[in-house]
């Protein structure tokens, strides 16, 4: 059987956080969770990153092997996918057309490299402009800075957005090292700008644009993603 869907997944390629020399990259379960959520509902999942290759893995967002969250135990005995991490796509080489949603975790990482990339925020307008789903987690709205809507706008402006807090990137004790606040950017773009408490779940969706505050946010967030994939799926047939 073909896959029902689509959904390209798109990482950091940043493995330290500015000049702190602080390790950082993909906040793994990030990934992990939405990532069995989509395989597990028949989505075929297409991994790629900023640079290609292999993905930097915060080490912070692993622990000794049964210590962590289930998705992450998952990903330690799936050799398959633990490749696609070694090995993920540039985006370069990608284009939007095929795909159902495209879908961004977070990580420190992303601060870095997916606001800087020109090539994610063409991907991201094109994306969008066809009609499909665009999604993200904690960090991972850091590639929505520069996508912009089918008259030009940032993609966020006048939509319901979450991300991580100002607040939580204080108490993450981070907020002197990323090169920008989420949050302020994210308001600053129009978006209409939502939150939970700190740390805790939340997500909101807003027709196709769907995003979650934190980590603990990333199941609901691949809950709203398989939800908006299904409607507009029912709507174009």
């Amino acid at each position: 059987m073909p896959p029902m869907f689509k959904i390209l997944v798109i990482l950091t390629s940043h493995a330290t956080a500015g000049g702190s020399g602080q390790a950082t990259g993909l906040w793994l379960e990030e990934f992990t969770t939405p990532y069995y959520a989509f395989v597990d509902a028949g989505a075929q999942v297409d991994v790629a990153s900023i640079a290609g290759g292999k993905v930097p893995i915060d080490p912070n967002s692993v622990a000794a092997e049964g210590k962590n969250p289930a998705s992450v135990e998952r990903f330690l005995k799936d050799a398959a996918t633990r490749a696609k991490l070694d090995g993920s796509q540039k985006i370069d080489t990608l284009k939007s057309a095929g795909y159902d949603a495209v879908f961004m975790p977070g990580g420190h990482g992303t601060m870095w490299d997916l606001p800087a990339s020109d090539r994610l925020a063409k991907l991201l307008t094109e994306a969008w402009g066809e009609g499909k789903v665009i999604a993200a987690v904690c960090h991972g709205p850091a590639g929505l800075v520069n996508a912009k809507d089918e008259k030009g706008q940032p993609l966020v402006a006048g939509r319901r957005a979450a991300a991580f807090t100002n607040t939580e990137e204080v108490a993450a004790g981070m907020d002197k090292t990323v090169p920008f606040a989420l949050e302020t950017r994210i308001r600053a773009l129009g978006a209409r700008y939502e939150s939970g408490p700190d740390f805790q779940p939340f997500a909101v969706r807003d027709g196709r644009l769907v995003t979650g505050q934190n980590p603990a946010s990333s199941e609901k967030v691949a809950e709203l993603v398989l939800q908006a994939v299904r409607e507009s799926a029912a709507g174009r047939h």
